[in-house]
């Protein structure tokens, strides 16, 4: 019923849904913790960094030598990864994460792939990490900030799920909203007026041919619902450096918790 009315709308009101869909994409919904990640967050070094209009919170766990990054999704935050946190530190890492603009602990307010993607650049470069795990959306911000920041080298990256095309993001959230192709378009040309971008050149598949990443892993479950397993797939076709894992029985948010997967990143990354 509810995308009916949307649908309805769009053909009323084409201005007002745009802006509807709009916010969609730049305003992100903050998801509960479980008590176990937060519990882990709790354990980790706590830092404020000023980005933008931001406070970003940064998280760090101390641990060995070794140091590593952890990127989060789209409406995602760094608490999701807990579990991998523990295995790593067990296993002599130093742990960085954080909470990207208007995600988690970190302050809110309309933000953007490109605030995302600038940011993780710059905490890429802060901290001095070569290692590097992502989930979801946030290959697509890591393979990004890489692509535009190449003198950045990384040795080992693991994707727990990527998404391919911009473009398909659009797609998902107009198919999610039930907008009209008319509204669609009228989105991206907002978007691509704002970013002076095509997002049609927006694709981690092409990112990824001019990256600096010696070695990475894309793990990606079979039945994922969220993101189809082909854009993972594609990713890993048009980057020479990359092996690829398909699982099953994780899904697209249990993929974070599950042991065999845990196991599997540790290994590769070690």
């Amino acid at each position: 019923m509810k995308k009916f009315l949307v649908k309805a709308a769009s053909n009323l009101f084409p201005e007002a849904v745009t802006s509807f869909a709009y916010n969609q994409l730049t305003n992100p919904q903050v998801r509960k913790l479980r008590e176990n990640e937060l519990v882990v967050l709790d354990k980790s070094e706590k830092e404020q960094y000023k980005f933008k209009t931001f406070d970003i919170q940064l998280y760090t766990w101390q641990g060995g030598d070794k140091k590593i990054l952890l990127i989060h999704g789209w409406e995602g935050q760094a608490g999701n990864f807990s579990d991998l946190v523990e295995k790593l530190l067990e296993n002599g890492y130093t742990v960085y994460a954080f909470d990207a603009p208007s995600h988690g602990f970190s302050s809110k307010g309309e933000t953007s792939l490109f605030e995302f993607t600038e940011l993780v650049g710059i905490l890429i470069r802060k901290l001095q990490v070569r290692q590097l795990v992502s989930h979801s959306f946030g290959g697509v911000a890591t393979t990004y900030a890489l692509f535009n920041n190449k003198d950045l080298e990384i040795d080992k990256y693991v994707l727990l799920t990527t998404p391919d095309r911009f473009a398909e993001r659009i797609e998902d959230v107009s198919a999610t909203v039930g907008i009209t192709d008319k509204v669609k378009n009228r989105l991206i040309g907002r978007l691509e007026k704002e970013i002076n971008l095509d997002i049609n050149t927006l694709n981690v598949s092409d990112f990824v041919k001019e990256i600096n990443v010696k070695a990475s892993l894309i793990i990606h479950d079979k039945n994922d619902k969220v993101i189809p397993i082909a854009r993972s797939k594609n990713v890993h076709n048009n980057w020479p450096a990359s092996q690829f894992k398909e699982i099953e029985g994780t899904g697209h948010f249990r993929i974070l918790r599950n042991d065999g997967v845990i196991r599997e990143v540790i290994s590769y990354i070690d």
